[in-house]
């Protein structure tokens, strides 16, 4: 097809119109981000309201959305479950089941936990809502309209994928995986997480507290590598330590030695202060300034909707190079910039040919360049790679850009049309935040309460749910930068994405009980497996209930699953080790080998 019409649009959807067919299926969030980004429904165009997002419900059938209309083809996505009728996997609880969602989760307790928010169904909302962006802008480059397609047996591989990397590496995890982690509990009861990237703070935050120099120092290393393990088996005496102590000494320490600490907010608190933000935002910048010279980017095919386009990243840890790696599926040449000697993770254990499993997972397919970016020479060559570049990504710490001379302000000085990502953490919206990582914004933001039913204490989860999340929602972002761009003439875009946003969108159900003056939280028991003779089931959460009245310990896994169909309730397998994953027959073929050998998961999209 032509290119649709150039507008001067400030949301990358405008004048698009939404539809939906089919049961609901795992779309998430995918209707409420869609209506964010400007489509509407034709209720909407006539009365200014619409209807609430569809929320997930069993059903094997796919969920249809489509977008039509300015100048656009038909622009379809299918939405489901699992792709493979007979998976079992039919509803959250057994996506998080079958995909070891449940095992990484569960391993600070010694067990598989369900999550009692919904995560897989938020990641496939999101991802739906990428394809849909992915097939628009393969359009308005000139490409021809395609169907997307995704699921949230997929999403749930995607969630796993840097354990499932280390689990099929060459050697064994430098760390151990048993049950333990913060958070941390004061003499007066506040529970509380703490955060540092330097040892030294470390020990010195938990010398001031007089704990014993053994636990002090046996207790860092399940720290530092609680990210990668989802487990932090510290010293009983580092929270016996704790618990001698006032919240306010506890603060006081901290602040003296230069760690962060951050007290479990509750879902109440969160709901409070929210400020109705969007997980994203987007900052045009081009109008008013030249538009970027016109490159033949190349055109984009059926599978890969990006190729031509040029991303350069210069991410750390989770949040941003997921977010790129996403984009390099989509087909975008993604160039990492990484430090004079290259990114220090590629050597993080385990290994895979030499190279980090987890790294990997993140980071294959990708062109490296290094470039020191203490070196006004090297600061100078990365402005004129982002000349020639049509996105440029980022995850540094707040301020550093600016201070660098590589904020979106320098950037579009040197290219008009440069797509500007920053995927942060706070997004500068909670003043006196702590520390944006992962495990403190879950803490402050309600997480740890959202995550557990009522009778588990609230804990953040020790899987990195909004650092993968965060990069989603990066992603996604990045995605809807470049349609605006197309459909604005090549002016340049500022898009910003957080793991607060993560946050708030996995907890969306959860807050808007809490305004409602309901308990926010899931009740007792909720989404909790069921243990076998040789393993664990999880029932779908419809039949949960029933299922919890039958005695299953003493049968093996599969006479359990077929003991339960007989009487009409559905329920799945738990898988209990990433590992397994490579022959589960839930998930034929999808589990494949890179040139490294380390394990790599389907694209979470198909392209028909």
């Amino acid at each position: 097809m032509a290119s649709p019409a150039v507008t001067r649009t400030v949301r990358p959807l405008e004048g698009l119109h939404l539809a939906t067919s089919g049961p609901p299926g795992p779309t998430g969030p995918a209707l409420e981000h869609l209506r964010l980004l400007g489509a509407v429904t034709r209720a909407e165009a006539g009365s200014g309201s619409g209807p609430e997002p569809d929320m997930p419900r069993d059903g094997r059938a796919p969920a249809r959305i489509t977008l039509s209309g300015a100048d656009f083809d038909r622009q379809e996505a299918a939405v489901r479950w699992s792709a493979h009728p007979a998976s079992g996997m039919t509803d959250e609880a057994t996506v998080q089941a079958a995909t070891g969602i449940m095992a990484v989760h569960g391993r600070r307790d010694g067990a598989p936990r369900g999550l009692a928010v919904d995560y897989a169904a938020t990641a496939t909302g999101v991802l739906a809502v990428q394809g849909m962006l992915a097939g628009l802008l393969a359009q308005a480059r000139g490409g021809r309209a395609v169907r997307v397609a995704t699921g949230a047996d997929r999403a749930g591989l995607l969630a796993v994928s840097q354990y499932l990397a280390a689990a099929g590496a060459d050697e064994g995890e430098a760390a151990e995986l048993a049950p333990g982690g913060p958070p941390f509990t004061s003499a007066d009861g506040v529970l509380f997480e703490l955060e540092t990237l330097d040892p030294a703070a470390w020990a010195a935050f938990w010398q001031a507290l007089e704990a014993p120099f053994g636990a002090v120092r046996a207790g860092w290393r399940p720290f530092q590598f609680r990210y990668a393990t989802a487990c932090a088996p510290f010293p009983a005496a580092l929270h016996t330590t704790a618990r001698t102590h006032t919240w306010r000494r506890i603060e006081a320490a901290a602040a003296a030695c230069g760690a962060e600490v951050c007290r479990l907010r509750t879902l109440a608190e969160r709901a409070a202060e929210h400020d109705g933000a969007a997980p994203w935002s987007l900052t045009p910048y081009g109008f008013g300034h030249p538009a970027a010279p016109h490159r033949d980017p190349g055109v984009p095919t059926p599978s890969r909707p990006l190729a031509g386009l040029t991303v350069l990243e210069a991410g750390r840890r989770i949040q941003a190079p997921l977010a790129a790696h996403l984009l390099g599926l989509l087909g975008a040449d993604v160039v990492r910039i990484e430090p004079p000697g290259g990114d220090p993770l590629r050597g993080m254990p385990p290994a895979c040919s030499g190279i980090s499993a987890r790294w990997l997972a993140l980071n294959r397919g990708k062109r490296a360049v290094e470039v020191d970016i203490k070196s006004v020479a090297d600061r100078r060559r990365l402005r004129q790679m982002a000349a020639g570049a049509d996105v440029f990504l980022h995850n540094w710490a707040p301020g550093k850009a600016a201070a660098l001379g590589l904020d979106s302000a320098h950037l579009s000085a040197v290219n008009p049309g440069l797509v500007y990502a920053y995927t942060g953490g706070w997004a500068g919206r909670i003043p006196g935040a702590p520390m944006g990582t992962d495990f403190m914004v879950q803490a402050r933001t309600g997480v740890g309460e959202a995550a557990r039913p009522q009778d588990e204490p609230p804990a953040p989860s020790l899987m990195t749910l909004l650092d993968v999340l965060g990069g989603l929602l990066g992603a996604e972002a990045v995605l809807a930068g470049l349609l605006l761009r197309e459909r604005s003439g090549g002016a340049g875009v500022r898009v910003d994405s957080s793991l607060l946003g993560a946050a708030d969108a996995l907890t969306a159900p959860a807050l808007r009980r809490a305004l409602r003056g309901q308990d926010p939280r899931r009740p007792a028991g909720f989404r909790r497996p069921l243990r076998t003779a040789d393993g664990w089931i999880a029932p779908t959460d419809t039949c949960a209930p029933a299922a919890a009245a039958y005695d299953l310990r003493e049968l093996p896994t599969a006479e359990a699953l077929a003991l339960l169909r007989g009487h009409g309730l559905s329920a799945t397998g738990v898988t209990a080790d990433p590992a397994d994953l490579h022959h589960d027959p839930r998930f034929p073929g999808s589990i494949s080998r890179d040139a490294h050998g380390a394990p790599a998961v389907p694209d979470p999209w198909s392209f028909l």
